[in-house]
């Protein structure tokens, strides 16, 4: 692989828009998703390895990756840090990937980046996307100087890109089927996937609770040295009845503290993010007990139980695969009032479809199915056939904003419509409600 800093004349001298970078960079999907670190390893290479010595949070599991991320990049910013965030897929724009104390990259910087990147694989193999925004996201937080980066698997975790890094502390969410045209049909091959980011001597910490998954990753950390911790064995949680959490850790107890996220499954997911910070604070942060109460109350994480409107509510999350709706609907029937539910749905056509309506349909009033402007998705008329085994006949508008005005039409004040199916789904419903902070991205 060639030096940046060798290319040709002519080539330095070409200056791409974020428009054209971006659209290039997105043309990689049409190599589809490879598992290696071969790629992702030779292009930071190429840049002189900066992701070596840096620290870093490594997240992996099926659902509430970018939460737990969320929630600990807003602890560790009030804690005084510098931090670095990379998740996927983006909402509305590609630059809510990659954000250091909560400001996205700025579009310049990312065209001048993906322009740096291609001049590099010029001559060589083209990586993937995801391989090519994972060694920016790296290179991104090394040249800005990050204290902490916290970086989301995009998918399995044993040979996904992000496993060049060796973190602090190694974070696992939870396994539920999802993607299994990659990682496999069954839990335990998918367990052994996401386990793939335990490292040897790095700490693990996880939500799982499932007895033959807690065995696998005991066993996997016993041979290489991770010390192993849990939520719900090692320490504990507990929601009090006005909504607050109380958690009782290795070493740290706090009380009546407010999550900024809805939805009773967050709650887990903060009780995983206080368990790694304690791991990080043996590990030499400094996180005071203030940092974690306004932290937890305030992260930035849109799209994920969002209220957007009321009379009627309006509530958007990216639920896409079966366990994350089951979630959500448990949170809708537990923390939410309302008359009827009226249900936007826009899923993608390579996900469990049956399932998820499975999940959600029996809850529902009235569906309406929709499709996001994206090459994966549903068709919207394949989606109300499916509905109908559930009982749901619902009815067909084509785009989300229309969808959407169709919901509000149908609903009286004390109504709740929830728009939901995929992230892609919640993006276009961003757009359409705050066009101003999330305007269409159309490359």
């Amino acid at each position: 692989m060639k030096n940046v800093a060798g290319q040709a004349k002519h080539k330095e001298m070409q200056v791409f828009s974020y428009r054209e970078a971006v659209s290039w960079l997105y043309s990689l999907q049409k190599l589809g998703i490879k598992f290696g670190l071969s790629k992702t390893s030779n292009l930071l290479k190429a840049f002189g390895n900066p992701h070596l010595g840096q620290r870093y949070i490594h997240i992996a599991g099926t659902n509430g990756k970018g939460s737990v991320g969320a929630l600990l990049e807003s602890v560790l910013i009030k804690s005084g840090l510098k931090v670095g965030l990379y998740t996927s897929p983006h909402l509305v724009s590609f630059t809510e990937r990659f954000r250091i104390n909560r400001e996205r990259i700025r579009k310049n910087e990312a065209a001048s980046l993906i322009q740096e990147l291609r001049r590099a694989i010029e001559d060589q193999g083209l990586p993937t996307f995801f391989e090519l925004t994972t060694a920016m996201a790296l290179i991104y937080f090394s040249r800005s100087g990050v204290d902490i980066g916290i970086v989301e698997v995009g998918m399995g975790g044993r040979l996904d890109a992000t496993n060049v890094i060796t973190p602090m502390v190694s974070v696992i969410t939870n396994i539920g089927l999802d993607h299994q045209e990659f990682l496999g049909n069954h839990i335990v091959d998918i367990t052994k996937e996401k386990g793939g980011i335990i490292k040897k001597r790095v700490d693990v910490v996880t939500g799982v609770n499932q007895p033959s998954i807690v065995r696998l990753f005991e066993s996997r950390c016993k041979e290489s040295g991770a010390p192993f911790w849990r939520v719900g064995h090692h320490v504990r949680y507990r929601r009090s009845p006005s909504g607050l959490l109380g958690y009782y850790g290795l070493r740290k107890r706090h009380k009546n503290l407010r999550l900024g996220l809805n939805g009773r499954f967050q709650f887990r997911n903060a009780a995983l993010a206080l368990l790694a910070l304690e791991i990080l604070e043996t590990k030499g942060l400094t996180i005071p007990d203030a940092a974690v109460r306004s932290g937890l109350a305030d992260p930035m994480w849109p799209g994920r139980l969002e209220t957007v409107s009321s009379e009627p509510t309006i509530m958007l999350d990216g639920a896409h695969n079966p366990s994350a709706m089951r979630s959500l609907v448990y949170a809708i029937k537990s923390d939410f009032d309302f008359r009827k539910l009226i249900v936007v749905l826009a899923i993608l056509g390579d996900k469990d479809i049956a399932d998820i309506l499975k999940e959600i349909l029996p809850l529902a009033n009235r569906a309406i199915y929709t499709r996001a402007m994206y090459h994966r998705a549903a068709d919207p008329h394949m989606l109300m056939e499916q509905g109908k085994r559930f009982g749901k006949t619902g009815e067909v508008y084509v785009t989300i904003p229309a969808a959407i005005d169709r919901a509000r039409n149908l609903a009286d004040k004390k109504d709740l419509i929830l728009i939901t199916g995929s992230l892609y789904t919640v993006g276009e419903a961003k757009s359409f409600f705050d066009p101003v902070n999330y305007p269409t991205e159309d490359i």
